[in-house]
């Protein structure tokens, strides 16, 4: 595993074609983007049967994990967004891969489950959007 700082324009989620063999390409134009890996909490606390009155531990276990990654920036048209783009509007699952710098990379079925395009009278078109794990991803640790 790398050692040191990382450079957050290295966390990258790179969109699957659909051909086989699968080849991935960087979603170009992210300026800002976020990899957030969450679990719920499932409550298990149990008041003492001997010491009813007593104080009470909580206590919780991992329930379903959450795997999200969401960026925005410039819309940058080419064969990836083109690819991309289809997938978004089908409303469909895709292949993709999330390389997080210092850690892995995280891949298997992603889908959008927010879209938007932004834009002022004279700044460049910018989208936003976040995916969210169709399927079991699998991790592979960075070496």
């Amino acid at each position: 595993m790398a050692t040191g700082q990382q450079l957050g324009r290295l966390l990258l989620i790179k969109i699957g074609d659909g051909a086989t063999p699968e080849v991935y390409s960087n979603l170009c134009g992210l300026k800002t983007r976020s990899f957030n890996m969450s679990a719920n909490e499932i409550d298990t606390t149990v008041p003492s049967c001997t010491n009813p009155g007593g104080p009470v531990q909580k206590t919780s276990r991992p329930g379903i994990s959450n795997r999200t990654f969401s960026g925005s920036g410039a819309f940058v048209a080419g064969a990836a967004m083109t690819t991309f783009m289809g997938y978004v509007r089908s409303a469909s699952a895709f292949n993709a891969q999330v390389v997080v710098p210092g850690d892995g990379t995280y891949e298997g079925s992603w889908m959008i489950t927010d879209f938007s395009f932004e834009g002022d009278v004279e700044p460049n078109m910018e989208f936003s959007a976040t995916f969210v794990a169709a399927g079991e991803l699998t991790f592979t640790a960075e070496v």
